[in-house]
Parts: structure tokens; sequence; C-alpha cells
């Protein structure tokens, strides 16, 4: 069994204000995607990881893999309109075969613990398809107006993240019967779960947060200096 890395970077990051994508601005002197490149490099469990992006970032990308000896980065290919699109790429320029796994993990997710990706790992060997994800902790509320409106059950509410990984086989016929409904989802998870396959949650953690923001900029800058 192999295990292969997806790790979208096609995102313009429009939120986070800069000229270029969030997933390329650096914190202490380091490209975000660097960091996050080089958890799954150094994971053994990892055989093979594929950067999906804009072609316009290729060159910085091998800059990068040869900077950081990511040197089980073996693909960079041209990423799509949709996030989901960027995935189908990816998977399709695999050579895998059924049983072997694939991990979708975003770019700007740069602070992913080590021992939750292996963990997360394992647990998709048993269960076919995981989703890392945090319950909820803080009060939830629905609004209207911007006045709140109701407050909602907290009990089973998870904020999902990634990485998400399925049996290649998983991830592939569900992205293919969404394609054919002319269905885009909001993530790999929903794409397996709308094809009828169920999907474990692993317990992740809060550290591992999307940069979306320039305070998420700001508040990994910090961390990443502890």
């Amino acid at each position: 069994m192999k295990i292969f890395a997806i790790i979208p970077a096609g995102g313009k990051g429009t939120r986070c204000g800069g000229e270029i994508p969030k997933q390329y601005l650096k914190v202490n002197g380091k490209e975000i995607i660097a960091y996050t490149l080089e958890i799954f490099q150094n994971c053994k469990s990892i055989n093979e990881i594929i950067v999906p992006a804009q072609s316009d970032y290729f060159d910085l990308l091998n800059e990068i893999k040869n900077k950081y000896n990511i040197s089980k980065l073996t693909q960079i290919i041209e990423g799509g309109k949709e996030r989901q699109d960027s995935v189908f790429n990816a998977l399709n320029s695999l050579k895998a075969k059924k049983g072997d796994l694939v991990a979708v993990h975003d770019a700007a997710r740069p602070l992913l613990n080590p021992g939750i990706l292996s963990e997360s790992l394992k647990s998709a060997e048993i269960f076919d398809s995981v989703l890392v994800a945090v319950s909820g902790r803080d009060t939830l509320v629905r609004s209207q107006n911007e006045f709140i409106e109701s407050y909602l059950d907290r009990n089973g509410v998870y904020y999902a993240q990634t990485p998400q990984i399925f049996k290649y086989e998983i991830l592939k016929d569900s992205m293919e019967k969404a394609y054919k409904e002319n269905f885009i989802g909001t993530d790999e998870s929903s794409l397996v779960t709308r094809a009828g396959y169920k999907v474990k949650i692993f317990e992740g953690s809060i550290l591992n947060f999307k940069i979306t923001t320039k305070n998420d900029v700001d508040l990994f800058e910090k961390l990443s200096k502890l």
C-alpha cells in the first residue's frame, strides 16, 4: 500500500490582503507552504506528495522543494478553477492502486501535529475514510439580520479540518459521481459522504487552523516562534 498526499495550492487567498496567495507568504523567512510540506516530508508513512497550483508559481514551488529538500514532492501540476478541480487533477495524475490511501491537506494549515497525521493515517487504514475535525467548544448561535435568533446544540458538532484521508478508489468514485451530477462540494468529505460512504471523524487540534486572514498570519508567526 502507498500513501499519497495532495496539497492543493491553487487558491488566491485574497482575504489576507497580500499581492501573492497566502500559502506563499513568508513567515520568519519561510513560505507558509514550506512548513506544510515539511510535515508530510517528515512523515514516514507518506510516499509521495503532489501539489496542484497555478502555473505562475511552479518555479517558486520547485525552489521550495530544492531549498528544503522536499524529496517526496514528485509532481507539481496545474490546478483548477475550484479546489475540487485541483484535487481531481492531482488524483488523476497518481499512479495509485485500489487500497492505496490519499490524504488531502490544505497548504495553509502549517501547524498540523505530526502525531495527528500519523494516527489519522492509521485510522484510515481501518475505516477507509477519515476526516480530521475538532469538536465544537463554543456556544453556537443562529442569527438573523445580525441579531440572535436561536441557540444551537453543540453536541455532536465538529469543525472540519484537514487532512481528509480516503482509500483511492473511494475518493475517485465520489469525485466522478459529483462531476456527473454537476455538484461542487465544500471539501472532499462532503463528496464522499454524498456518494454514500461513511466517514470516520478523527479528533484534531485547534492549532491546526487554516490561515485565511492577516490575523491568522500574525498568530501563526507568534506560534511558530514558540
